[in-house]
């Protein structure tokens, strides 16, 4: 399974309705926002490494190491080649 920047944002608007379920209450409602709480620090770290491949891809252009980058770094692409959907 390839997990992509698309999907990392489905899983946190995800995590934003699973919250607004009103009949979420008492024990229920504090697991999911423990679990929220984990999504959201894990995800952070997955964009900061996303942003430092990104930037480092952006240097190489720059400064015009080896034959420049021709595409995104694999962890940076959308599932379809590219294009957002």
């Amino acid at each position: 399974m390839r997990n992509t920047l698309v999907d990392l944002n489905n899983h946190l608007f995800a995590e934003i309705e699973r919250l607004g379920e009103e009949d979420l209450k008492g024990e229920d409602l504090k697991e999911e926002i423990k679990r929220a709480d984990a999504i959201a620090k894990i995800g952070s770290s997955i964009i900061e490494n996303a942003n430092t491949a990104l930037r480092a891809a952006s240097l190489m252009l720059e400064y015009g190491v080896g034959d420049g980058i021709t595409a995104l770094p694999q962890m940076l692409e959308f599932k379809d080649g590219g294009k957002a959907s």
